[in-house]
This record gives structure tokens, sequence and C-alpha cells, in this order.
């Protein structure tokens, strides 16, 4: 029962950070948290079948394992990191490696301490290694799929410089 609750705080906590993020931020960055947290149980299934790490503690059994983490911190902190360093990708790459070292290393510690998660065939570095590949996976998804004013303002750039170029011979 208590790690239950772990995990229904761990969903309570991120979600009242949501208010501070803002409707117009939370509205342009919800879709690649959404399809974020789709990818994360898709790959829950996948990790169970390959045995890289066993969720022991889950809300129901037929519920995924990874759903407390993709209801809270992963949602909430992908809208986070994008509000904060969208069209910034290095500032975002050095926050999103700071923040999977986080879960990679000290959440995934304390997790596996009380029983919650444990890696199988997946060491930390690869955890991490993962949770970096997912975040650019994500920046890629918003940048095209969503702000698709981001890759107009580029396509209408690269054709301004070429017709500069044509009208400089």
């Amino acid at each position: 029962m208590k790690k239950k609750l772990y995990l229904v705080l761990i969903i309570l906590l991120s979600w009242l950070t949501v208010p501070f993020i803002g409707k117009k931020d939370f509205k342009r960055f919800y879709p690649a948290a959404l399809f974020m947290g789709f990818y994360v149980l898709i790959e829950g299934v996948i990790a169970e079948k390959n045995k890289w790490w066993t969720i022991k503690e889950r809300f129901h059994p037929k519920l995924s394992g990874e759903l407390p983490l993709v209801l809270g911190p992963f949602f909430a902190g992908s809208i986070w990191i994008l509000k904060l360093t969208y069209s910034k990708p290095l500032l975002y790459l050095l926050l999103n490696g700071v923040v999977d070292a986080f879960f990679a290393y000290p959440f995934y510690t304390w997790f596996k301490k009380i029983g919650i998660w444990k890696l199988r065939r997946f060491s930390q570095m690869k955890l991490f290694m993962l949770f970096l590949l997912k975040s650019i996976f994500m920046y890629v998804f918003h940048l095209i799929f969503v702000d698709k004013k981001t890759i107009s303002r580029l396509a209408n750039g690269s054709k301004k410089t070429i017709m500069n170029k044509g009208e400089e011979r």
C-alpha cells in the first residue's frame, strides 16, 4: 500500500506544477508530451517482453507499470522542459541530460530500494541513454508535426536565401 502511495504522490506532485506552465504553453507542448507518453507505454511492453526491467508495483495488474511515470513526471516534465528550452536545442539537450541522469541514477536507485522497479537486462547508463534518445525524439516530433510555423519559417528562409543568391548574379 505504501508503494502505491508513492506512485500517487509522484503523479500529484507533478500535476501541481502544471498550472504554472500557462494555458498557452500547455496547449502548445502537450501534443508532444502526449505522443511521448504513448511511446513510453509501448516501450514498456517491449521492455517487459525483453526483460529489460521489472516493475513490481502497479495500480492494477492489467495496467502498465510505466503508467504512473507517464501520467506524472514524464508528461508534466516534458511540457516544462519544452516550455523552458524550446528553440534552444543545446539548452534543451543539457537540461534533458541533467533530468535524465536524475531519473537514471538517484530516482531509479530509490525506486529499486523501495521495491517498485528493477533493471534486469539494462544498465543505468543504458537507461540514461534511452531517456536522452527519447527526449531528442520528442523534440523532433514537436518540431516536425506540431510546430509547423517553425518549419515554414525555415523553408521560407532557405527559399529567400536561394532567391537572394540568384539576384546577386
